[in-house]
């Protein structure tokens, strides 16, 4: 496909990543010539500087030719600007980041009165995910298929665990509950296991199940499954504001350490139902003094990824809280996995993955094509849901008859709204929900995991 991304910030760049892994014809537009410049070099793209909002220059990247736009720079006006000139120019798809809170409680009128195909959000999208977490703090990773009805949750097994020592054929016998395990990480080994694999205490697997019976295998493994009570923010930026207002809302009391004090103000007036205190908490008495020792979660949510570790690893030693790290570089990925901080959190990767789960549905626009995208395992591991929306080679098939390739593994399907694990007897239909879990990077239809 050929795919225009204007803005080569953070999000633009992890973008044009992975559209560019996927072997997508990309041209990025940025007002900054180095930026393009680095851009082109590392992905072999067409890098264009000026500004994306000009017709002429985006005459001059293809638009015309164009399947798709991409507006990610930092102005949300600009973005909807370079949206409405591509749908004029060229009548492509367009997608636009969107971050203002004010613009957020109209996003379904802005999205169509200006057709656009898709808008997105980093900091609303990594609050929610936060917010997904706390609520089941024994979790690394928590993410939701079929309408939120399916759950591929990620956990680290404790020691003593009845997990520990355990073949997966014998999971049901040993928990009583019906879930799936589709990976485990061990170190630097990642493995899609078998029925004969055994666990150990210490392995990170990944689990498929409905949501109650993920409570119920998360207690029998020796987890908590109850949700936090309080949480403290740090940071008061537009991720604080959205997550403390998804955790008010479920009742999770909530307190923000904002260095800025023009910033608590707005906040004060935004989240009346918050604590607010202004107050630099790179200095550990004012975290001792606001209680880090005694609450229940912490997330650290500064614009700087070393404060956000060093707080996270101070949170460790100083209390049980569950503690979420937000990460926005990457080049330190390994060894910021080694501190073994619990859950990271990558706005701008969310946000791509968003973006590229569109772009691979619209490619196979006709088929069962990609409903939802998530990288279990970064570069290493996706879970894809397809919606079955015509007959396929997979439909009406015993799932032992079907010539299905290695490392991909049928995790969930979702029939008029129930949902199974399946086995080898299970039956796709048209209209079904399927969940996939692989290490084959870049599937967009469900006849792809045939071999």
């Amino acid at each position: 496909m050929k795919i225009i991304v204007v803005g080569c910030g953070k999000v633009g760049a992890a973008l044009t990543a992975q559209l560019s892994q996927e072997g997508h014809d990309i041209a990025v537009i940025d007002v900054d010539s180095r930026v393009v410049t680095d851009i082109s070099n590392n992905y072999d793209v067409l890098g264009l500087v000026g500004n994306g909002a000009s017709h002429s220059v985006q005459m001059e990247a293809g638009i015309e030719k164009a399947d798709l736009l991409v507006a990610a720079t930092d102005s949300d006006e600009l973005n909807l600007l370079c949206c409405l000139i591509a749908k004029k120019a060229g009548g492509c798809n367009t997608i636009a980041r969107v971050r203002n809170p004010v613009y957020n409680s109209e996003i379904d009128f802005i999205k169509e009165e200006l057709g656009l195909s898709l808008t997105v959000n980093p900091e609303y999208a990594a609050a929610t995910e936060a917010a997904r977490v706390l609520r089941f703090p024994s979790a690394v990773q928590i993410e939701t298929f079929a309408k939120g009805k399916v759950e591929i949750i990620k956990v680290r097994i404790p020691d003593g665990s009845v997990l520990d020592g355990c073949p997966l054929a014998q999971i049901h016998k040993r928990t009583g509950t019906d879930v799936l395990i589709c990976t485990v990480e061990r170190g630097d080994q990642v493995e899609i296991p078998n029925g004969a694999f055994v666990l150990k205490a210490g392995d990170v697997i990944s689990i498929v199940a409905s949501k109650e019976n993920t409570r119920d295998f998360v207690a029998r493994i020796g987890l908590k499954s109850r949700r936090v009570r309080d949480c403290m923010i740090i940071g008061g930026g537009k991720i604080a504001f959205y997550l403390a207002q998804q955790l008010i809302d479920t009742g999770i009391r909530v307190k923000i350490i904002e260095k800025d004090r023009d910033r608590c103000e707005e906040l004060c007036d935004l989240l009346p139902k918050a604590t607010i205190i202004n107050a630099d908490a790179a200095n550990q008495n004012i975290l001792m003094e606001e209680g880090i020792r005694e609450c229940e979660s912490f997330v650290t949510l500064t614009g700087m990824d070393e404060e956000n570790l060093f707080l996270s690893l101070f949170a460790q030693e100083s209390s049980k809280a569950k503690v979420i790290t937000k990460v926005d570089r990457l080049d330190f990925d390994e060894i910021i996995k080694r501190l073994d901080l619990g859950t990271l959190l990558h706005p701008k990767n969310i946000t791509a993955d968003n973006i590229l789960r569109y772009v691979r549905a619209l490619q196979n626009s006709i088929g069962s094509n990609v409903e939802t995208l998530y990288k279990i395992i970064e570069n290493k591991v996706e879970a894809l849901e397809f919606m079955i929306q015509t007959d396929s080679p997979v439909v009406g098939i015993p799932l032992s008859q079907l010539k299905v390739k290695p490392n991909v593994l049928v995790a969930c399907i979702s029939h008029d709204g129930r949902i199974s694990i399946p086995n080898g007897n299970s039956i796709i239909r048209v209209g079904d929900s399927v969940v996939v879990v692989t290490s084959h990077l870049g599937f967009r239809d469900i006849r792809d995991i045939l071999k």
